[in-house]
């Protein structure tokens, strides 16, 4: 890594990519092994101009949270490759995405109103939460979003009495996105309220992209077991068999790799 920062800073483009790419299991054994000691020289390098993307490889000792602290202090992303498709799909099917990056400190904040919303909560994304009041602390460091990437957020809400049966245009509260320009380095922000007519009377007749979305979202929950409100009774065989009505997404070859995993992972549990 020391030696691809070296060779980053000798050919850095100013206004050009500049990245470090580090394929590891994330067990550092050579030179600066202290987690800290390599955290602080990636960040003063991301400072820099110059990014860092993780690639996870390796099974055993493994360190994947070490390797998400690192692309998240370079202002990179982090993946983890398992098989020659996955390696292709990040190295050759989405290496613009890899490399460049369209939006730096880019993050969301959602207000619910109290009045509408009576309990939300944020469904993953821990250790990506900060606090309210650093939203728009452009000096408090957030995400960095590459060409083609998408980033969803899920939240769990339980409406208040009024708000349930209202369909009337009614305010549940607000969501904010703000980011830096990549070329500009101007902050931009924009806000849109959410409604109640943003809701579906029915699950099954939203959208199959966010149908797929909560999915995954449900197996992530069934597996950490924290049996939490909606997805609490929740089955591995349940969440399969409900991914097979999904017939507008059956030949995206990700979703059926999806479908494969959650199978196998219902097999493994039923033995």
């Amino acid at each position: 890594m020391d030696l691809g920062y070296r060779l980053a800073h000798d050919a850095f483009v100013e206004g050009g990519i500049n990245r470090v790419i580090l394929a590891s299991d994330g067990v550092a054994n050579v030179g600066v092994t202290d987690a800290n000691g390599i955290l602080d020289r990636v960040r003063e390098d991301a400072e820099d101009g110059i990014q860092l993307v993780t690639v996870g490889f390796g099974m055993g000792n493994y360190n994947d949270t070490f390797m998400e602290q690192l692309a998240d202090n370079g202002d990179g992303f982090y993946a983890y490759v398992d098989t020659l498709e996955e390696a292709e799909r990040l190295f050759v099917d989405d290496l613009t995405g890899t490399l460049q990056t369209v939006a730096m400190d880019a993050r969301v904040q959602v207000e619910f109103d109290e009045e509408a919303v009576s309990e939300w909560r944020l469904v993953g994304h821990e250790n990506r939460d900060m606090d309210d009041r650093d939203f728009r602390n452009d000096e408090v460091d957030a995400g960095e979003i590459g060409a083609g990437h998408t980033v969803t957020a899920l939240y769990e809400v339980r409406l208040t009495g009024d708000a349930a049966y209202e369909r009337s245009d009614m305010d549940l509260g607000t969501v904010s996105l703000r980011w830096q320009e990549v070329d500009s380095e101007q902050t931009k922000e924009i806000t849109r309220p959410i409604t109640t007519d943003d809701l579906s009377d029915r699950f099954r007749s939203t959208d199959p992209r966010f149908q797929l979305s909560v999915m995954v979202a449900e197996y992530a929950e069934i597996l950490r077991g924290d049996g939490r409100a909606y997805f609490s009774d929740a089955t591995l065989d349940d969440l399969a068999e409900d991914l097979w009505r999904l017939d507008d997404l059956d030949n995206d070859p990700d979703v059926r790799e999806f479908i494969d995993l959650v199978e196998h992972a219902a097999s493994l549990r039923s033995r």
